[in-house]
């Protein structure tokens, strides 16, 4: 959809809630305007900024998949004015959005090659999009490996769809969290994201590294793929800085001499490196 007015909010309409955690919800939203959400598409790793009037403007990853045409979500986590804000309105309310914004995951340029998806907490949800595209098109890619990691399994998202996503062709996929509550089972790694790692081969010949989480954890999982052999080259990262216009104007969400809501917030880790905080 191309809006005459980048900063201009559209009508959307909450279609539908889902609780993914006790403090993450995904909203199902659909462009209230008559033909609008026909006119919608996004990239996945893109983002909107998602308005609640007479509260403000946050931007929120979309988390939808792209096969979906009738509508879009957003996976939020109540953290905020606006996201707290968010959390008390029911189906059938308004808020405005505006975008799609942003770079997205190499689509493209990972076909025909081996992929390494890791993810932290609610990093996961820019992240849904990419998988879910490539399950959908499982034959253009070629082993697909899923390292995800949470706080606690209660902080888990989407977790009625790994089952079909391990039981695709050639794919692995492994679950981590930092701890246990007492009495809770879990049959899974215990430990940060990256002690998966020495869980699984990595084989960096021929594969495309995708990381979305907390940045502490980015830093981790790009030093632990560096060490294992692939190139700046072939690592993606997806990056939050407080966005504030989400094209490029206010300079609020500047990283050296890139905007994260315009050059981002997904960037080759060769372009970005230099004001990552890490020498590798």
């Amino acid at each position: 959809m191309q809006m005459k007015n980048p900063l201009k909010p559209e009508a959307a309409v909450i279609k539908a809630k889902k609780e993914e955690t006790y403090d993450t919800t995904t909203y199902t939203l659909a462009f209230a305007g008559d033909g609008k959400q026909n006119e919608y598409s996004f990239q996945p790793g893109q983002f909107n900024m998602v308005t609640l009037f007479g509260i403000g403007e946050a931007p929120i990853s979309l988390s939808s998949d792209l096969s979906k045409e009738d509508s879009f979500d957003h996976t939020v986590r109540a953290v905020g004015d606006v996201t707290n804000a968010l959390a008390k309105l029911s189906e059938g309310d308004v808020i405005g959005v505006r975008g799609p914004y942003g770079s997205s995951w190499p689509v493209e340029e990972a076909k025909g090659k081996n992929l390494i998806i890791v993810s932290g907490g609610i990093g996961l949800a820019p992240l849904r999009p990419f998988i879910t595209n490539v399950f959908e098109n499982r034959s253009d890619y070629g082993k697909v490996q899923i390292l995800y990691g949470a706080r606690t399994p209660d902080d888990l998202l989407f977790t009625d769809e790994f089952e079909s996503w391990a039981d695709n062709e050639d794919t692995e996929f492994l679950l981590s969290v930092d701890k246990i509550p007492e009495g809770q089972e879990w049959s899974h790694n215990v430990g940060v994201v990256t002690t998966l790692f020495s869980k699984t081969e990595v084989e960096p010949k021929d594969t495309v590294a995708l990381t979305c989480g907390p940045e502490i954890m980015m830093r981790f999982v790009v030093f632990e793929f560096i060490s294992r052999g692939f190139t700046p080259d072939d690592i993606y990262i997806s990056l939050e800085r407080r966005m504030k216009c989400g094209v490029g104007m206010c300079g609020h969400c500047q990283i050296g001499p890139k905007y994260v809501c315009k050059d981002g917030p997904v960037f080759c880790y060769r372009s970005i490196k230099g004001s990552f905080g890490l020498t590798v």
